[in-house]
């Protein structure tokens, strides 16, 4: 929809649907017409303003529309926390575009472009990565007529968020120039994508071209490339151009996660041009970009194309196929927005006047090749098949002749690896030649070097090739002074002066007649010999006797120096035959003129020994009709006088609040600039700065100087021949910080305090030479000085204290300027009576007849203050009286040889340490130690044996060893070791040593396999080791299985969903085998199965009818095997019956039948019982039980009485609901009464003991009481006994147990968690025993 608009710059768009978005954009029209729209703007939705609220997002870029005035709690419109970012795609790639949303609820995404759509699945596809949580935009293979602006919307309830990002797609190839729909051409496909020129060399600044070369070149190549732009030192660089690459990565880790083996470009030997690096991008997908002189230029993947990209892991190979004069520039890389590398290809005009040649060289020879270039270049490249070649000192070295049109490559000491192809590559010339290596026959070492060819014929090369340029720089001269001369003559003439001057003479060209053609400092011959010099030299070329003229092998260089130094001026010839003559601007040298002329033989030196001014100027020296020549630049740097500046280094002392001042007289020959740096930091005129500055003098003055201006006071004086410093030092002296906390309490006795501290931070610049110390009672307002202490060593001692009370102190430092402020301590307690802790009992270190060695270990606790020292008492074994061993005082040390002594008794000592309280509690005496010197050790053990084992000990016994006079000495004691069969170390089983004659080894691991030694020890030592013959495995002796419990429950009954434990108890060694079969097949996989060395448990969890069947243990091991079963039936409250029938058949009978109840079919041990009431009682009777059909007759039936029946189903856990009948009636026959009485017999109510209510599973909470009980019958009654885990709990008088009526119950007041496990009551009479148990399970 287009809108016309006179004039007007605002207008209100009415025409539009409320709910809808529009973009809007603009042109200007004139006479020719409508111009170009603006860019549209930003999406606009047509809503009450009251409706539609704009927000701002976090991420720039994302316009966010609210649709309700008042976000509900928890919800929010939607949001980008990562937009999609612009991207340059080459034709036929993929572009991806991802963004990352948030909002409650979740928030819709849809992608849409500002030219088109994006609904074609086969250009367009849009998912969601839900691992990344990122929605994806893919464009399967980019087009031109895709470059567009590619939008996306979130949307909620609550509103929507907008971002968008460029794609611009970059045409690869050359293709023929396309029309629009209307015949004009597409000029947006045809523009070049472009990247920020770098700003042009200002005079006398350094290239930002050089900058961008330093910034991706490796440090060895600086001064190649410095080289290159003129630049001789580079050291006052290295500082801007390292915050210039920190900035550089910082703007590449953005992108890029590693990059290494960056390399410049070269032309490799293959005739291609290659840069390379090493590079991980942080996204793959991420756009590389090539760049040729800020022009983006594309690049295929394919090598035949011109420029290419080859990708072998993360190294990336930049090439230009056949590179041409063209193709030189400056090439950029770059990852995104990001440079990554920047190199310069250089295409000079060169051609090989001489390529290299083949060289045959023998082992440990030096091969070298050479080449002649047709025009003079700093260096070429070398290379080795695809590798180049550096300067080696080792093995390769590379020259350049003076003249730059000779370049050597020797390869040094040839080995047979050396053996193969070298190249010289220059520009994009190259020349290639091979090395052989031969086997030296005569093993000679160091031979001289072979060479490409003739020595001479390459300079005549040279010298041709050198004289070809020298005619066309003449020519290029002439040209230029002709062209000169006519615009001069052109210039007279128009002012009337003539063809002549005033004075008549000629008009000539000023300083140019007759000089020679300078090239690299060596000239032809002399003023006016020009011409005869150049017929000469062709002669000489054609007769080719020029071979053997002398000529310049390193010529004169331009020099620079300082007024004051020795300048020196040198130069080579190829022969020391001839003498030549030094010139100084034209003039002939002598001896007499301030200068040495030394000749050594073809080296010739010029010196000045102290330059002048008038020393600058033109040197040249002369040689059979060879010149070179140089220039002398004479520079005066300011200069510092060595007096003044031997006072200015001295530091400046000052104190605070005073003022600092320095002066610096000094020389210059130029103009200069001064300024003042204090620590590296620029000092400018200021408050409290002043300087004055002049041709000869710069002065500094700090005013009010403060401690923190303490530091470097640097000069630097800088003219246009140099920059000299000069540094000085500024020490303000103030007071001192003050000393430094916490305090640390060295000690708190009763009779004294010791502390210590930290000397302050800052001394003021001065030492400090002591400590002022108050002090203040707590409880007290008054403070006190104590002393004045020196400052060496920062700690007090006061020993005038009461004890028990509070001090706090004051420490003040002081130095000559003045006292700190002080640093207050907290409070310090002096100690009571607190007595040190008892030390460990003393060891004895050695024993004899008149003397013995005792050691100990100070305390664990000190009381409070320092160990004065120690008391040491000893008594004989059997006496109760310690005497005190040091009468002279506490033993300061922790050892003491004790010399009272009486040879042959046996003492006991212990040790008690003293502070300032007095002495503590003595310690444990030692082992008792008999004066008499050192024992023999004693023989071995006899009768070593294993008396038992089991799987983790077993026991020794042996004979004590017998003493033999004068060899061994009686025993005192035994260590048994241990091995390992594994291992080859004994480990000792006792650290003490025993004294029976009898051990038992514990901790050792089942079925595991050791050596047993025993060793006989005394105070001379140890005995020799006796072992076992054999070894000793961990196991007790071995037993066939046996199940242990007697009682042992072959039948057991659960209710479907309770848990079945089935606990085995058996005895076997060695360990068994254990296997659980059901019905004969393995157990099912949801039973768990628990063993231990002692028993076996069988657990269903939660037992189901299918859990029904035999289970069959197996324990089984070396000695044999044994097996038990017990069969498990798990059932469940049966269903009743169906209705019941009666029939009389029988007078006196009648006959019931009833439907089988539904659980009879899966419960074989189902049965009926059947009671009977009358009409003349009220209780119900049992009549029939243990029917296992569905018929029973019942007799005795009276007539004229009214029956009921009930038939209950009944299994092992109990009776079904009864099924009840009608009421069944017979008609009463009178008959005569007849009574016959029945024979009585005597009863016997004797049973076996029985369970009328079984114990049941109880859990109960920590802590809380727990109440179990049981019914009982039997006669005579029956005796009850409780267990616990097998243990009868009829004594114990934890629990509570009673027995009312054959109720029998226990009670637990407070349930444990030791009260965890099995409860079992056993009731026995003389008929019979039974029992129940239960599992007690306690919760936290």
């Amino acid at each position: 929809m287009a809108l016309t608009i006179q004039e007007d710059v605002n207008y209100a768009v009415k025409d539009i649907v409320e709910g809808a978005e529009y973009e809007l954009r603009v042109s200007a029209i004139n006479e020719s017409g409508s111009g170009d729209p603006s860019p549209p703007s930003a999406i606009v939705c047509a809503k009450n303003p009251n409706m539609a609220i704009k927000k701002t997002s976090r991420v720039p870029g994302v316009l966010i529309t609210q649709y309700v005035e008042q976000l509900p709690l928890g919800k929010s419109t939607p949001d980008f926390t990562r937009k999609a970012v612009a991207m340059s795609v080459q034709e036929g790639k993929k572009a991806c575009f991802k963004v990352m949303v948030t909002g409650e609820p979740a928030p819709i995404v849809t992608w849409g472009r500002s030219k088109g759509e994006v609904d074609d699945p086969e250009k367009y596809n849009t998912r969601y990565d839900e691992l990344t949580e990122e929605h994806i935009l893919e464009i399967l293979n980019v087009k031109l007529d895709q470059a567009d602006t590619y939008k996306c919307f979130a949307s909620n309830e609550y509103g929507k968020a907008v971002c968008s990002a460029t794609l611009n797609v970059v045409e690869v190839g050359f293709k023929k120039k396309r029309q629009t729909a209307n015949g004009t051409q597409d000029f947006r496909s045809m523009l070049k994508k472009t990247k920020k020129q770098l700003p042009p060399k200002k005079e006398g600044e350094i290239d930002p071209k050089l900058w961008e070369l330093l910034l991706s070149a490796p440090k060895k190549d600086y001064e190649k490339i410095c080289l290159d732009f003129g630049v001789t030192d580079f050291r006052w660089m290295l500082k801007r151009l390292n915050q210039m690459k920190k900035e550089r990565e910082d703007e590449q880790a953005k992108v890029v996660e590693t990059l290494e083996n960056v390399k410049q470009i070269e032309v490799k030997p293959n005739g291609r041009a290659e840069f390379s690096f090493d590079m991980t991008l942080w996204d793959p997908n991420n756009a590389i970009h090539l760049y040729k002189d800020g022009t983006m230029i594309p690049y295929s993947h394919d090598e035949n194309s011109k420029h290419s990209l080859k990708k072998t892991g993360t190294k990336y190979v930049f090439s230009i196929k056949d590179p041409q004069p063209e193709d030189a520039g400056f090439y950029q890389v770059d990852v995104e927005e990001a440079n990554i590398l920047t190199t310069d290809f250089h295409v000079p005009g060169v051609e090989f006047v001489a390529k290299i040649k083949d060289v045959k060289a023998v082992e440990s020879e030096d091969a070298i090749f050479q080449c002649v270039l047709s025009t003079p270049l700093n260096r070429i490249t070398w290379s080795k098949q695809d590798s180049s070649l550096e300067q080696n000192v080792e093995k390769y070295e590379i020259t350049v002749s003076e003249d730059k049109l000779i370049h050597t490559l020797t390869v040094k000491d040839c080995k047979l690896a050396d053996n193969g192809a070298y190249y010289a590559i220059a520009g994009i010339a190259s020349s290639s030649a091979s090395l052989r290596v031969e086997v030296d026959p005569n093993g000679h070492k160091g031979r001289k070097g072979t060479k490409t060819g003739d020595q001479d014929a390459l300079i005549n090369l040279a010298l041709e090739q050198q004289a070809k340029l020298r005619k066309e720089k003449d020519h290029l001269e002439a040209a230029k002074y002709a062209q000169k001369n006519a615009a001069d003559g052109a210039a007279r003439a128009a002012l009337g002066e003539g063809a002549c001057r005033r004075d008549g003479s000629n008009d000539k060209m000023d300083g140019h007649e007759g000089d020679g053609i300078k090239e690299n400092n060596v000239l032809g011959v002399g003023d006016n010999k020009k011409n005869d010099t150049d017929e000469k030299t062709k002669k000489e070329l054609q007769t080719g006797r020029k071979g053997k003229k002398n000529i310049f092998v390193s010529g004169l260089s331009n020099a620079v120096a300082n007024i004051g130094e020795q300048v020196e001026l040198s130069c080579k010839l190829s022969s020391d035959a001839p003498k030549g003559c030094w010139y100084k601007n034209g003039k002939l040298l002598t001896k007499g003129d301030e200068v040495k002329m030394i000749k050594d033989g073809a080296c010739h030196k010029l010196i000045i020994d102290c330059c002048k001014k008038d020393d600058a100027a033109v040197y040249c020296f002369e040689a059979e009709g060879r010149k070179s020549e140089a220039t002398l630049i004479i520079q005066d740097p300011p200069k510092i006088d060595n007096d003044a500046l031997e006072k200015f280094t001295e530091p400046v002392i000052v104190k605070a609040g005073d003022n600092a001042e320095w002066k610096l007289p000094f020389s210059s020959g130029a103009p200069g600039n001064v300024q003042w740096y204090k620590d590296d930091a620029e000092l400018l005129p200021g408050l409290n700065v002043k300087t004055v500055i002049s041709d000869s003098e710069g002065q500094l003055r700090l005013t009010k100087c403060q401690r923190k201006d303490s530091g470097e006071i640097k000069i630097k004086i800088k003219n246009e021949f140099g920059t000299t410093e000069a540094i000085s030092k500024l020490i303000v002296l103030d007071k001192p910080t003050p000393p430094q906390g916490c305090v640390d309490i060295l000690e708190s006795g009763v009779k004294s305090v010791e502390f210590k501290w930290k000397p302050p931070k800052d001394s003021g610049g001065c030492p400090v030479t002591s400590y002022i110390i108050e002090r203040q009672q707590v409880g007290r307002n008054k403070w006190c000085k104590l002393c004045e202490i020196p400052g060496e060593n920062p700690s007090y001692h006061d020993t005038d204290v009461d004890p028990g009370r509070r001090y706090c102190y004051r420490i003040r430092a002081k130095n000559a300027v003045g006292i700190s402020d002080y640093l207050q301590t907290e409070d310090i307690p002096a100690g009571v009576l607190r007595y040190p802790g008892c030390p460990r009992s003393p060891k004895v270190v050695s024993v004899f007849k008149d003397c013995i060695s005792l050691t100990w270990c100070p305390p664990c606790d000190t009381g409070g203050t320092k160990i004065l020292g120690y008391n040491l008492e000893k008594k004989k074994k059997g006496s109760n009286y310690w005497s005190l061993v040091n009468q002279g005082g506490p033993i300061t040390d922790t050892m003491y040889a004790v010399k009272d002594v009486f040879e042959g008794a046996a003492y006991e000592f212990r040790v008690s340490a003293v502070n300032l309280s007095g002495p503590g509690d003595p310690s444990l005496p030692c082992d008792t130690v008999i004066a008499r010197d050192p024992m023999k050790p004693p023989g071995k053990v006899t009768d070593l044996k294993l008396t038992s084992s089991n799987y983790t000990t077993f026991s020794l016994a042996w004979t004590k060893p017998k003493a033999v006079n004068g060899i061994e000495d009686e025993v005192q004691g035994y260590y048994v070791e241990i091995r390992p069969i594994e291992n080859v170390e004994w480990f000792r089983c006792n650290t003490v040593p025993i004294t029976r004659t009898s051990y038992t080894v514990l901790g050792l691991k089942a079925m595991a396999t050791y050596w047993v030694r025993v060793i006989a020890t005394n105070y001379g030592g140890d005995g020799e080791p006796q072992g076992c013959d054999n070894y000793i495995i961990a196991m007790p002796p071995p037993v066939k299985p046996k199940f242990k419990d007697r009682n042992m429950k072959t039948f057991v009954v659960v209710r479907s969903g309770n848990t079945v434990r089935l606990n085995i108890n058996f005895e076997a060694s060695p360990l068994p085998e254990i296997f659980w079969l059901k019905d004969g097949i393995p157990v099912p996989k949801h039973i768990t199965i628990t063993n231990t060395d002692k028993g076996s448990q069988l657990l269903i969890p939660t037992s189901e009818w299918s859990d029904t069947g035999i289970y069959t243990i197996t324990v089984k091991n070396l000695a044999g095997q044994e097996s038990v079963s017990v069969e498990v039936r798990v059932t469940d409250d049966p269903k009743p019956p169906g209705p019941v029938e009666m029939d009389q058949n029988i007078p006196g009978t009648v006959t019931l039948s009833w439907t089988p109840s539904p659980d009879e079919k899966r419960d074989n041990r189902l049965h009926y019982m059947v009671s009977e009431r009358d009409s003349f009682k009220i209780t119900w009777r049992t009549v029939a039980e243990n029917i296992f059909n569905n018929k029973c007759t019942i007799v005795n039936i009276l007539p004229g009485r009214e029956y009921y029946f009930r038939v209950y189903a009944k299994n092992d856990v109990g009776l079904s609901p009864p099924s009840e009948s009608l009421a069944f009636i017979t008609k009463k026959e009178k008959a005569k009464f007849k009574l016959t009485m029945p024979p009585t017999k005597s009863l016997d109510f004797q049973a076996p003991p029985s369970f009328i209510v079984p114990l049941r599973r109880h859990i109960a909470p920590q802590g809380y009481e727990c109440h179990m009980s049981c019914a009982v019958k039997g006669d005579p009654a029956p005796r009850v006994t409780w267990y616990h885990n097998n243990i009868s709990l009829n004594t114990n008088t934890n629990y509570h147990i009673t027995n009312v009526c054959g109720v029998c119950s226990l009670l637990i007041l407070r349930v444990g968690a030791k009260d965890n496990g099995e409860y079992k009551v056993v009731i026995e009479n003389k008929l019979g025993s039974a029992e129940t148990s239960m599992t007690l399970n306690v919760r936290d």
